[in-house]
């Protein structure tokens, strides 16, 4: 296991500030990598940031912002970001926003969440959802007409159901309205939402008749609190686990999670020192905050990219549902 010491956090305007306060170098002084986005991609870059400025002896700074995939990639796309997280990948508004404004990038996947829905441990009744019932729930449609819970399945309480999710910017919140809609971003808008995976996580946590959902490493992390759904999408109910997520039974809603670096500044030492020690600690750190690594081919083939400034991304923009990564990683890249 890669080091477990985490160094002291400092909230400075929604940004996260890792710092080694007992090193005798100069806050000011010390050479920055600037992340923001997503909060699923979070706690994977906050491990690696850590862990990355132990081994520099805090003669480099990270900071981490949590401002969802879509807020980051408004960002990065003006040039003040090194490196954006995101949960899903780059869709062609962004890749737009980046051309205009001259950003180039370089696309890396670094694991596989499986996004979770998540129930109060007190609901008996929920335990497996069809798709079809999770969008019945979820769909624009709903807003207005669905909501109680047996409004959906006639065995189910005649409760009314209180639903929390990311907000719109999140890249969460645009693969699970894809995989379970049909279209990103296609969702009821009366529903709880927030960026702060912990303030979902609560909500469920504290009503009853409660459904969201979030990142694995999430409810992982809080599961005395809630409880994962299985999914049926047509085979029946199957829960998030190691097991369902490399064997690919857990669909559709496992999906890759990336972060992108800014081309610019790939000539920054400090920039080329925290990708390469990301890359080459990666499925221990991607393991370490319960996400599910790729193979080691695909951590090396990142690290080509960088090394080669291989800018653009695979995906055409989109993002695919039960997409193969190594597959993916095979076509030419497009900016």
């Amino acid at each position: 296991m890669f080091s477990l010491l985490r160094l002291k956090r400092i909230k400075q305007q929604g940004v996260v500030v890792f710092c080694m306060l007992c090193m005798s170098v100069g806050a000011n002084a010390s050479p920055i990598v600037r992340i923001d986005g997503s909060s699923t991609v979070y706690p994977i870059i906050e491990a690696a940031a850590e862990d990355f400025q132990i081994a520099k002896r805090g003669s480099v700074r990270v900071t981490v912002g949590i401002s969802g995939t879509g807020g980051g990639f408004k960002k990065f796309c003006r040039g003040e970001l090194d490196v954006v997280n995101a949960s899903r990948p780059i869709t062609e508004l962004e890749m737009e926003a980046c051309r205009k404004a001259g950003v180039q990038y370089i696309e890396m996947p670094i694991a596989i969440d499986a996004l979770t829905v998540v129930i109060n441990p007190r609901n008996s009744w929920s335990k497996t959802m069809t798709v079809e019932e999770l969008k019945q729930f979820w769909e624009p449609a709903a807003q207005g007409k669905i909501n109680n819970w047996d409004q959906v399945n006639s065995a189910w309480p005649d409760k009314k159901i209180k639903l929390f999710g990311p907000g719109a910017d999140s890249g969460t919140f645009e693969y699970f309205t894809e995989a379970i809609v049909g279209r990103a971003k296609s969702s009821r808008g009366d529903f709880t939402a927030s960026e702060d995976d912990n303030v979902l996580v609560q909500g469920v946590a504290s009503d009853m008749y409660a459904l969201g959902f979030f990142g694995f490493a999430y409810y992982i992390e809080n599961k005395n609190k809630i409880n994962a759904v299985a999914i049926d999408s047509g085979n029946g109910g199957v829960i998030p686990s190691v097991e369902t997520v490399e064997n690919g039974s857990y669909q559709p809603l496992s999906r890759p999670v990336f972060v992108y670096v800014n081309a610019e500044s790939r000539a920054r030492p400090e920039i080329q020192d925290f990708i390469k020690f990301f890359m080459d600690h990666a499925a221990e750190l991607v393991t370490e905050v319960k996400y599910f690594p790729l193979s080691s081919a695909v951590y090396k083939k990142n690290l080509d990219n960088f090394i080669n400034n291989i800018v653009g991304t695979v995906f055409q923009g989109e993002s695919e549902v039960g997409i193969d990564i190594e597959e993916a990683m095979k076509k030419e890249a497009r900016l």
